[in-house]
């Protein structure tokens, strides 16, 4: 039962992936990945910006050293939900479930799993995970084999509906608030900085994310501080 309820929670989230993957796909194709290439990444990784980040990476013949460290500043906000996570989970969710599980956690699935009413059970995460895993990596499929089907014209305006979907994220909390607008233009006006300014042009792509990434956040962190919870204060 646990299982089931998490399997229909994922639904809609298994329907988005499987749109936004579908970009994705083409985008690999685009950047010169074999078909099986582009999918093997998205079975073994679910994480949209740090995918779009590696494969540019990987096409531009960036280093490892800049792959791995692009995907560690990119990545690390999972970790931190892991963290969150585990203090909604029942005591049944430990050790190994939660490193096997852990490869579930996206931004749309810990929405779900952290905002649950009663602590999260491994079949529930295993249930809400499931279909998302499968859109993602279904959508990417389609994508790298029939994008090139498209006319170019089409596929050249879907690669940027990946880029569309970080927006639509991005763009509500940072009308609610100053601090994502104010990160998030900086990261913007840091990155255009690095791609057009012909002294900065020798950056190779995965440094000049993480660079993006870096300042942006210590930035944010400068800035905007978030108060401690539970921390120190009057008695």
């Amino acid at each position: 039962m646990e299982w089931w309820d998490g399997v229909k929670q994922g639904i809609p989230i298994a329907c988005g992936y499987f749109f936004v993957s579908f970009t994705f796909g083409i985008l690999g194709a685009s950047l010169g990945f074999r078909w099986w290439e582009t999918v093997l990444i998205s079975m073994t990784n679910l994480t949209s910006a740090g995918q779009v980040a590696g494969v540019r990476t990987i096409a531009a013949g960036g280093s490892i050293a800049e792959l791995a460290l692009s995907q560690l500043v990119i990545n690390l906000r999972y970790s931190l939900m892991g963290i969150s996570l585990s203090q909604n989970t029942d005591d049944d969710f430990t050790g190994a479930k939660r490193a096997v599980l852990g490869f579930g956690i996206t931004d749309e699935i810990y929405a779900v799993a952290v905002n649950r009413p009663k602590p999260v059970s491994t079949r529930f995460f295993l249930g809400l995970m499931t279909l998302p895993y499968f859109g993602w990596s279904l959508g990417t499929l389609a994508g790298a084999l029939f994008g090139g089907v498209l006319p170019t014209s089409v596929t050249e305006v879907m690669t940027l509906a990946i880029y569309g979907m970080f927006i639509a994220i991005v763009l509500p909390k940072a009308k609610a608030e100053t601090g994502v607008l104010v990160v998030a233009g900086l990261a913007s006006a840091v990155s255009c900085a690095l791609y057009f300014a012909p002294v900065f042009s020798r950056i190779p792509v995965g440094f000049a994310i993480i660079i993006c990434a870096v300042l942006a956040a210590v930035a944010g962190a400068v800035l905007f501080p978030v108060p401690e919870i539970g921390g120190g204060g009057d008695a």
